[in-house]
């Protein structure tokens, strides 16, 4: 599993921001819109779905609940339209390690600037992103039409790039493994995020250590594939032996 899209800054009301707004911002009609965009980010990035009643987010918006229904039809339109609108394009991410001339440290670097950028960039990416995490464990039905809303495309680029270094010509199972594990570290910096800053205040905080995590997590998943490529040397070893009859060393 890669990550999510990174994702673009959803419409800001003048003097408004994700998590206040100013009385002067709630008050215009033609932001109500905008108001709703992030007020459900909000909400659902922390309550989930089915917990937001359109009550809530029509008294975190300032608006009436039926602006939810003229905006965005209902309740499902609006969470679609949170969760759809601020997604970036898949391939702007797979530009950063899909290719063909990068190194493997290269493109493992690239590829977690994706799962880091949202990071250096605010409590809106940081929710958008929450929200896209949530949906994976709480699922509300949407993903049912489209179950990888582009994180089939960047699997699939980090396959190519494994393939590469390993000089295979298709994936294979242990491949797909490795693929899902060093995804996995990155997606831990998004849904684990609440966990590590209560078992180690401010691992988190500033842009020094959103560089040593990009550091650590190249690092760290240079080591996984290492590992693999040893398992994958010893297994051949044994094969060989055992077809030879003789041990192997």
């Amino acid at each position: 599993m890669s990550s999510p899209p990174a994702p673009r800054p959803l419409p800001v009301a003048p003097g408004a921001g994700v998590l206040a707004e100013s009385a002067e911002a709630a008050k215009a009609p033609e932001d109500a819109r905008a108001r709703l965009l992030h007020a459900g980010l909000r909400l659902f990035a922390h309550q989930g779905y089915s917990k937001t009643s359109t009550r809530e987010l029509a008294e975190a918006a300032s608006v009436n609940v039926a602006s939810i229904s003229y905006y965005f039809g209902d309740k499902a339109g609006l969470y679609r339209a949170v969760f759809i609108e601020p997604m970036g394009s898949p391939e702007d991410d797979i530009a950063r390690y899909g290719g063909a001339d990068l190194s493997l440290a290269e493109a493992l670097q690239g590829f977690y600037a994706g799962f880091l950028e949202p990071l250096r960039q605010g409590d809106s990416a940081r929710l958008c992103m929450k929200l896209h995490f949530r949906e994976m464990v709480e699922p509300s039905g949407l993903w049912d039409a489209d179950p990888t809303f582009g994180i089939r495309e960047m699997h699939d680029a980090l396959l190519t790039v494994l393939c590469r270094h390993f000089g295979l010509a298709t994936p294979d199972t242990d491949l797909q493994r490795l693929a899902i594990c060093l995804a996995g570290l990155g997606v831990h910096m998004h849904v684990g995020r609440d966990i590590t800053d209560r078992l180690v205040p401010g691992i988190n905080e500033g842009e020094a250590a959103i560089d040593d995590w990009s550091d650590r997590l190249v690092m760290y998943a240079l080591a996984m594939v290492q590992s693999e490529v040893q398992r994958r040397h010893a297994a051949d070893a044994a094969v060989l032996s055992d077809r030879s009859g003789a041990p192997s060393r």
